[in-house]
């Protein structure tokens, strides 16, 4: 168009038409239409031109050209009203995708920045656990517990008194590095921290009585030798009190089972049914059950023969007994209590003050510091199988009369201490279901008794079965004045002056059987 402008010019339309006469009527007529298609002022400028030339192109077009030139115009101008609309369409596309290529870089630019934050914490997580299993490594060591009431050092290591101690600690660091050499490789010098509890002077009487030392005072200086010879080795007396030991060890055992620095503990209890319940609540957890290894000196009690299979078990025959110290004696009060708490027929027999030879103990802590027999039971079966001589005259042809003994309320009073009673023997006899009238009285009235008749009860099982009866409250309370009475006048659970027990409103014994005074002041003969 822009080289056709200038050719549409005044002076160029006024020359051509001044030699009208030279060009034929179809070149005036295709440059008329060259000059409407193209020229900016259409049908008004060519209108002019011809005007001013005398010239009139209506003469030579028809009459269907001019609506045919609005019809093409009209197309024309659809395809231009497409055209635009495409163009418009295509501009509000690249804005929505300049809008989304923003959100797609601001999203990139956040998720970028997260990920250096999180690899950035990462790392600093990972120093951090490197630090911590850092800490963790240090200073690991291995946990020896012992009972020393049950679980004794070999004979020829007491018999040496201090020198001996000092021998048995050197000797038992020994045995534990070696164990944990075999069985921990990965641990490199652990720290072995070795802790003995017992009722040092029962163990030193007890040692004396069996005549493993020459002198009592030989158990405290191997106790000395002990505590001396390793800095981490501690033979530590809990004095006299009845499970002290056992205690003492459950509580250091919850302190350091879940210790980083603790990679193994070693239980000395093979002798202790009690340490049955502590070992049992740890089976459901196998990670804690590896962490526990089981030192067998004396054989395993029953309850515990089920557990052992569960964990490691090591024994160090040149270091502790495999037996229980003989006792070859034990005090006449403790004699006498228990004979006091038999049954009749038991009472009937001949009485002497000489205590029994036989039967094994093991030394436990007793009330009044002395050392007591392994059980409770085996005291008062070792006193009831001695011949016994009564050494109280009485007159020809008078029977002896039976008495009920009261305190100074007139309250029966039960010689039967609970407290001194093994309580995994008690769980025994309980769970062998024995019926208490045909065992302790001779008979059983009750034709439909469901319990067990047919049992070969033991002198030592009769007497805990004598205990499990009391626990039964008596329908007489204090006032039952039967002296062949198999049940129980006062709650075994109660306290002297206390009006409670351990089972609260739930104890089968009313108030009045509870706290009563056991001081003897008089005696009901029947």
């Amino acid at each position: 168009m822009s080289q056709l402008r200038p050719c549409l010019a005044q002076p160029r339309a006024t020359e051509v038409f001044t030699r009208r006469g030279q060009l034929t009527l179809f070149q005036d007529h295709l440059e008329t239409r060259l000059a409407f298609n193209y020229h900016p002022f259409g049908h008004t400028y060519i209108s002019a031109i011809l005007d001013a030339n005398d010239f009139t192109p209506t003469s030579r077009m028809t009459a269907a050209g001019i609506p045919d030139l609005f019809q093409r115009y009209e197309q024309l101008k659809a395809v231009e009203q497409t055209k635009d609309a495409l163009i418009e369409d295509l501009l509000h596309r690249v804005t929505e995708l300049e809008k989304a290529y923003q959100q797609t870089r601001l999203d990139h630019d956040r998720e970028t920045r997260f990920n250096r934050e999180v690899q950035m914490h990462e790392m600093e997580l990972m120093e951090q656990i490197t630090r911590i299993k850092a800490v963790m490594d240090q200073e690991p060591f291995l946990l020896v517990m012992i009972d020393g009431d049950g679980l004794i050092f070999q004979d020829s290591f007491l018999k040496q008194g201090e020198q001996g101690g000092k021998d048995a600690a050197n000797q038992l660091w020994v045995a534990i590095r070696d164990y944990s050499s075999r069985n921990f490789p990965n641990l490199q010098s652990p720290k072995i921290v070795t802790r003995i509890y017992a009722n040092v002077k029962g163990l030193a009487e007890a040692c004396y009585k069996a005549g493993i030392v020459e002198r009592p005072a030989l158990i405290e200086d191997f106790v000395r030798g002990f505590n001396g010879s390793r800095l981490l080795f501690d033979f530590v007396d809990v004095g006299s009190g009845k499970d002290r030991a056992d205690d003492k060890i459950a509580e250091y055992l919850k302190l350091n089972l879940y210790n980083c620095h603790c990679h193994q503990i070693f239980l000395g209890c093979s002798h202790d049914n009690g340490y049955a319940r502590i070992l049992e609540d740890l089976l459901a957890d196998r990670e804690l059950v590896g962490r526990i290894s089981l030192i067998e000196g004396v054989p395993f009690e029953r309850e515990l023969v089920s557990i052992k299979s569960s964990y490691r078990v090591t024994k160090f025959d040149s270091l502790f007994r495999d037996s229980k110290i003989l006792n070859h004696g034990f005090s006449l009060e403790t004699w006498t209590n228990a004979v006091r708490s038999l049954p009749t027929a038991s009472q009937s027999r001949p009485i002497s003050p000489h205590p029994s030879n036989n039967g094994r103990a093991r030394v436990s802590s007793s009330s009044n510091g002395a050392p007591s027999p392994q059980t409770w039971a085996a005291t008062t079966a070792a006193a009831a199988s001695t011949p016994m001589t009564d050494l109280t005259p009485s007159k020809p042809g008078t029977p002896s009369l039976q008495a009920v003994e009261r305190n100074k309320y007139g309250q029966r009073v039960d010689r039967l201490d609970f407290k001194t009673i093994p309580k995994d023997e008690l769980k025994h006899i309980k769970k062998l279901k024995l019926c208490n009238q045909y065992f302790l009285l001779g008979e059983c009235p009750n034709l439909s008794c469901h319990h067990t008749h047919d049992y070969k009860l033991t002198k030592n099982e009769r007497v805990i079965l004598q205990a499990v009866a009391r626990m039964t409250p008596c329908h007489f309370g204090t006032d039952c004045d039967d002296p062949g009475c198999i049940y129980g006048h006062r709650c075994p659970q109660s306290e002297v002056g206390r009006k409670e027990c351990y089972w609260g409103q739930k104890c089968r014994f009313n108030a009045s059987q509870h706290g009563i005074d056991t001081n003897i002041v008089k005696v009901t003969k029947v």
